[in-house]
């Protein structure tokens, strides 16, 4: 929850944007940004070409960590492992930049790194085994190719029938 210095910090925050304006709010923030880490990232960009969905995402994005009881640090090792399991190198990188800032060491963010791979591929694991077991169960292609599904046992083709020589069909 929201303490008092955070809700007149973010009317504050709130009242200059109104003062500033959109356009100009927009460029100040990602200067920052960019003297923060070094560059801004592509999606802050892209946002910035519509000042005002840049804005509404930075605030939500900052309100969320000033606001959160976890240590800063923490926050960003937990942004990190979010963006090395998605698979977003930017997210990761700019994350691993931004946990080195609050203190994070090299092992903890071989660690995270560690611990987002296994999740990932857990969850990789735990989806497609749920799939086959639900796909498998009224498996049409298996059926029109003669494989025969009994429960608790492995497929089995089935055996071509004999057909009287001579026999067309």
């Amino acid at each position: 929850m929201m303490g008092k210095k955070s809700k007149i910090e973010f009317e504050e925050k709130l009242a200059q944007i109104v003062t500033l304006g959109a356009d100009v709010t927009a460029k100040e923030w990602m200067k920052v940004i960019e003297e923060e880490y070094g560059k801004v990232p592509l999606i802050f960009k892209r946002m910035g070409e519509r000042p005002e969905v840049l804005i509404s995402h930075l605030l939500y994005k900052g309100t969320v960590g000033e606001t959160s009881p976890l240590d800063p640090k923490y926050v960003e090792l937990i942004s990190l492992a979010v963006g090395a399991a998605l698979k977003c190198p930017h997210c990761t990188g700019y994350h691993m930049q931004a946990a080195m800032k609050m203190g994070a060491t090299r092992d903890e963010i071989l660690e995270v790194i560690l611990l987002s791979g296994m999740i990932s591929n857990s969850s990789v694991l735990a989806n497609a085994y749920r799939i086959f077991d639900e796909k498998l169960e009224k498996c049409i292609p298996c059926e029109t190719k003669g494989v025969i599904r009994e429960k608790g046992k492995a497929a089995a083709k089935k055996k071509p029938v004999k057909r009287a020589a001579g026999k067309k069909r």
